[in-house]
């Protein structure tokens, strides 16, 4: 399932990132790596998200949040 498909307020695992590799770098540096885990906090009205990953909210958008590969979290 890709993050663009999360519930809001789900917990996730990132499988992996199949975006550019410009954009891919950037995530990478902002902590979205495989195997880290992602919170959904809201969901904008045009399809951007509200995520925060290890302490920090990040905005994705929705041509990002829907190239980007997630399993739900395992507890």
């Amino acid at each position: 399932m890709t993050l663009y498909e999360a519930e809001k307020g789900g917990s996730y695992c990132i499988e992996g990132l199949y975006v550019e590799p410009g954009i891919t770098r950037r995530l990478q540096a902002l902590g979205l790596n495989d195997g880290t885990v992602i919170n959904v906090l809201n969901r904008k009205k045009r399809g951007a998200l509200i995520v925060q990953v290890r302490g920090t909210r990040l905005a994705l958008g929705r041509h990002i949040s829907s190239n980007i590969e997630i399993s739900p979290r395992k507890k």
